[in-house]
Formats: C-alpha cells, structure tokens, sequence
C-alpha cells in the first residue's frame, strides 16, 4: 500500500533509508519514491532524499548507495539531511557534493564509502543539473518522443559535439573534486534515478543486465501514466530471472516537470527572506546547518525579478 502522499514545504528535507512508497509534490515537479530494504528490514543501505528552498523554485533530489548497514548508515543517513540542509537553498549542489565526499573521506569514515547520484531542478526554466559519484545513469524519457535514453554526461556530450569532463569515482575514495552537466526537460519528461539492484538483475539468459538492459525492459514499458512506471519496471525485472531484486537494498527515484510553477509566487518571494533569517537563526542556536543561499544572479536576483531566472 503506498504511503500517504508527501506535500513538500518551503525549506524542508525529506527522505531517509526506511521503507518507503510515497508520491512526492514540490512546486514545479511530481516525484515518485520506491524503497524496499533488503530483507524487510525497517531501513537498509540506500539513502533517499528531497529538499525544497525558500522560494519553491530549487529542488534537490539525493539517491545514495551507502556501504553496510545497520546504525553506521543510520549515522550517515542523518549526516546526509544535514547536509541536504545546509545547501537547500543554493542552486549550485558542486559544493554540496564535495561535502558528501569530505563526509565519507573525514576520520572515522575511511572505511565508508558510497555511489550517489545528485540532481538539482530548477523550475523558473525547468533545467536539470546532474552529479554523480560512481552512481549508474539515470534513465530518461521524452515525452513528446516517447522515448527512453541514459542520462549520462556521454549522452550530453554526443548531443552537443563538445567535450564533457564529468568526474566519477564513488564518495570515499578519494578527494575528487566532482563535476556536474546540465540537461533542458520539458514537461511530462521523466528521470528515473535506481540503485544498482536493479542493473544487477539477470535477464533471461543468467547475464548482468547493466545499464543498456535495464534501457531495453524501460523500452517496453508503456509510460503515459507515470504513477505506474516504477512498479511496471521492477514487475518486468522480476519476471526475468528467479531471485531478481532479491538480495540487496531497491530504491527508485523518479521525477517529471509537472509545469505548474515557471514562476516564483509573490508570497513565497515575500517569505523567503524571512524563511532563510529563521532557518539561519535556529541553525545558530542549535548548532545545526546554517541555509544561506549561493550569490548566483539567477538564484537571488531570480527571487526578485523573474528575468533574471533565465541567466
């Protein structure tokens, strides 16, 4: 039975490692979440989450592989949110990412590590920047084409003919400095993020089915109605080969532009100050994150005149 859907909130994180089946409504964006831990256990290694800032207009998505279980990725897990939290409001994740990598690579972590993907919508233009840190590529479906592609930097740099350096190497190994690339969606376009459970499945002849098999059982799904998508996916992969998604963590994260908010509302520009003042004064007093926005032109000049979201 799915969870109760999730309504997000100006400034607010979402998510965990527990057991979860939720829809997700942020301004400007339909998510959809799938968790299942591995051996039914109440939370497992896969690490979801999703945050809003204080305008409504940024929206971070956060799907994490973490190494083990058990309360050393519960620990994780809560070091993850915060982190989520101190960066809510900026519309570059770079230096978020580098501090999940500083997070897994600090003393006491060495033996941790982590594949992650991060990606970062911005609804005033519906773009989406993507990071990922040894993470598979997500999947993407065009609407107006009704077609399924990965989403990978290698896919971004054969569209354009330019040269696209993304560094990819799981959180933990080593201290990278990570890069991101950007794609346009339209609305009703979906991005499929999943943990490797599902590229790990056998397909009918016993074979690992990687990225392009899981692309080919994507083809065949009918995705017209995107709240059926997920569970039509893992069905299919299950139906491949006994024992599929059986023996680890599966965690699905998709999302579509939903075009209901291009534009930041009046209200919400009018709160937001008030929003970051409160966040930044609790985050004194508790000692917890501080949410200051980046200084980018788009992300503060946005919040004021519409214009300026297209820079």
């Amino acid at each position: 039975m799915p969870d109760q859907p999730q309504v997000m909130q100006c400034m607010e994180v979402w998510g965990g490692n527990a057991l979860a089946e939720s829809s997700v409504s942020i301004p400007g964006l339909d998510a959809w979440v799938y968790c299942k831990p591995y051996e039914n256990s109440d939370a497992g290694g896969d690490v979801y989450y999703v945050s809003s800032c204080a305008t409504g207009r940024i929206t971070r998505l956060l799907l994490a592989d973490v190494s083990g279980h058990g309360a050393a990725v519960r620990d994780i897990a809560t070091g993850l949110r915060t982190l989520m939290r101190r960066h809510v409001n900026c519309l570059d994740q770079c230096q978020f990412v580098r501090s999940m990598n500083r997070q897994f690579t600090d003393v006491g972590k060495a033996s941790s590590f982590a594949t992650a993907v991060v990606t970062t919508f911005f609804a005033p233009t519906n773009a989406l920047t993507l990071c990922s840190a040894g993470h598979p590529a997500p999947l993407l479906y065009r609407a107006s084409s009704r077609e399924w592609s990965l989403l990978d930097s290698r896919a971004i740099r054969g569209s354009s003919g330019g040269d696209v350096v993304v560094s990819n190497i799981p959180l933990g190994i080593d201290d990278a400095d990570y890069e991101q690339f950007a794609v346009q969606l339209e609305v009703n376009d979906l991005v499929l993020c999943y943990s490797d459970s599902l590229i790990e499945a056998r397909d009918a002849s016993g074979e690992f089915l990687g990225e392009k098999g899981l692309l080919r059982v994507a083809e065949d799904i009918e995705a017209s109605d995107p709240t059926t998508v997920v569970a039509k996916l893992l069905e299919s992969i299950r139906t491949l080969a006994l024992g599929n998604l059986e023996g680890d963590d599966v965690t699905v994260l998709m999302f579509r532009p939903n075009g209901t908010a291009p534009t930041c509302p009046l209200r919400n520009k009018l709160a937001a100050p008030f929003r970051v003042i409160r966040g930044a004064i609790t985050g004194l007093i508790s000692g917890g994150p501080i949410p200051l926005p980046d200084l980018r032109l788009a992300n503060i000049g946005g919040a004021i005149l519409n214009r300026f979201n297209r820079t």
